[in-house]
């Protein structure tokens, strides 16, 4: 396996590292609410609290 002969320079490596970033994260839109949400995760519309279009928790059930 070869190794760096010399360490390398933190320049060199925050260099390399410029171009690593995260992506814009994906966002869906509801078809039965019409709300906006980031895909995979639950979203509040309301009271209530949603994933993949049924409702998981009712306003009035976690009361």
């Amino acid at each position: 396996m070869p190794n760096p002969k010399r360490r390398h320079s933190k320049t060199r490596t925050m260099k390399r590292r410029t171009h690593q970033r995260a992506g814009t994260p994906t966002v869906s839109k509801d078809p039965n609410t019409g709300e906006m949400h980031l895909r995979h995760r639950a979203y509040k519309v309301g009271e209530d609290l949603y994933y993949r279009g049924k409702v998981v928790v009712s306003g009035s059930a976690a009361e």
